[in-house]
C-alpha cells in the first residue's frame, strides 16, 4: 500500500521551480507534509493527485505506475484541495449523493446507506437538508472530506485542511482525519506545525521545492534535543540578540520577545535549556535552509 515517490520536479512556465528532485516513500497511516506558504506542497499534492504532470520522475502507489495510468489511480483516490467549490443551493445530501454516484456507487440503495454512514462519520447528519451556503468554513471542510471518502479511497490528499478554522473546528476535522483507518495512505500537507505533530506517525518537511527531511516525529526531534536555548527579553533587544546567537524563533509575548535558539552547547546570558518540539525543528531546518532567516511571530 506504499506511494513511492522517485526524483520528482516540476518548473513552471514562469521560472519557478516548483519542486526540485523530490524523492519520498510514503507508507498507510497518516503522513505529514509541512513547509512554509509557497514551498511546493501544493504542487507536489496535484502531482501525486494526476492533476498535473511532472516534468520528471516517477510516482508508484502498490503495483500502479501513477503516471502512466491516473485514471486507475483515481478510482482509489480522496482528494481534499486547499480550495474547493460546492454548490451553494443544494442540500448536503444532495451533493454528496452526485459525487457518490460520480464515484461510481451506482446501486441507489448502497448509495444511499454510503451518504448516511459519511454524513453521520463528519457530524452533518442533522443538517443534511441545509443548503450548504450557509455553511461554516468548519462545516464545508467537513462536508469535503466526506466527498474525499465517498469512493473509499485507499490515498487521501488533504491539502491545508485545518487553515482558517477557528480552534473547535480545527480539532474537529483533526479527529475526523485520526479516525480514518490505518490500512489508507494519508496526506496532510499543511504549514501548521501542530496539525502534524498531533496526528502523524511520519512526516517531512519540503521547502523551495526541495525535500529538507523525512522521518518520524520523535526521531526527528532527537536530532535537536538538548540544543535548542530559550530566554525572553525586552522586545526592543531582539535584533541584537539576533546578531550573536542562532536565533530559529522569535515569539512576541506579553510585550516581550520569547527567543529560542539553536546551540551544541550552553550559550550563556539567562539563556535556559528547554525540551524542544516540532516547532523548533521545523524553524531551525528552515532557517538553515535560508541562510539563518527565521521568522517571527506576533
Amino acid at each position: 500500500m506504499t506511494l513511492v515517490i522517485d526524483r520528482l520536479s516540476k518548473t513552471y512556465a514562469n521560472g519557478v521551480r516548483a519542486l526540485a528532485d523530490v524523492t519520498l516513500t510514503i507508507p498507510p497511516g497518516m503522513f505529514g507534509l509541512l513547509g512554509p506558504n509557497g514551498a511546493g506542497k501544493s504542487t507536489l499534492m496535484r502531482t501525486i493527485a494526476t492533476l498535473q504532470p511532472p516534468d520528471s520522475g516517477t510516482i508508484r502507489f502498490r503495483e500502479l505506475d501513477v503516471l502512466a495510468q491516473p485514471d486507475r489511480l483515481r478510482e482509489v483516490l480522496g482528494y481534499l484541495p486547499q480550495e474547493f467549490g460546492l454548490y451553494p443551493n443544494m442540500p448536503a445530501d444532495s451533493i454528496l449523493d452526485h459525487f457518490a454516484t460520480l464515484k461510481g456507487v451506482v446501486n441507489a440503495g448502497e448509495r444511499r446507506d454510503l451518504v448516511s454512514a459519511l454524513l453521520q462519520q463528519v457530524n452533518l447528519y442533522d443538517v443534511r437538508k441545509k443548503s450548504v451556503g450557509g455553511f461554516s468554513g468548519g462545516m464545508k471542510q467537513r462536508l469535503g472530506i466526506a466527498i474525499a471518502l465517498a469512493g473509499r479511497p485507499k490515498l487521501l490528499i488533504v491539502d491545508e485542511p485545518t487553515a482558517g478554522l477557528d480552534p473547535t473546528e480545527r480539532n474537529r476535522f483533526l479527529n475526523l482525519l485520526a479516525d480514518i483507518g490505518e490500512d489508507v495512505v494519508v496526506i496532510l500537507s499543511t504549514h501548521i506545525v501542530e496539525d502534524v505533530r498531533e496526528l502523524c506517525s511520519q512526516m517531512a518537511i519540503i521547502n523551495k521545492g526541495q525535500l529538507v527531511m523525512q522521518g518520524e516525529p520523535e526521531r526527528i526531534l532527537d536530532e535537536v534535543r538538548g540544543r535548542i536555548w530559550r530566554r525572553t527579553i525586552p522586545r526592543a533587544q531582539a535584533d541584537d540578540y539576533r546578531s550573536r546567537y542562532q536565533v530559529i524563533s522569535a515569539k512576541m509575548l506579553a510585550g516581550n520577545t520569547v527567543l529560542h535558539v539553536y546551540s551544541d552547547g550552553d550559550p550563556g546570558d539567562g539563556f535556559v535549556s528547554m525540551e524542544p518540539d516540532l516547532e523548533d525543528v521545523y524553524f531551525h531546518r528552515l532557517a538553515a535552509a535560508s541562510g539563518g532567516r527565521v521568522p517571527v511571530e506576533a
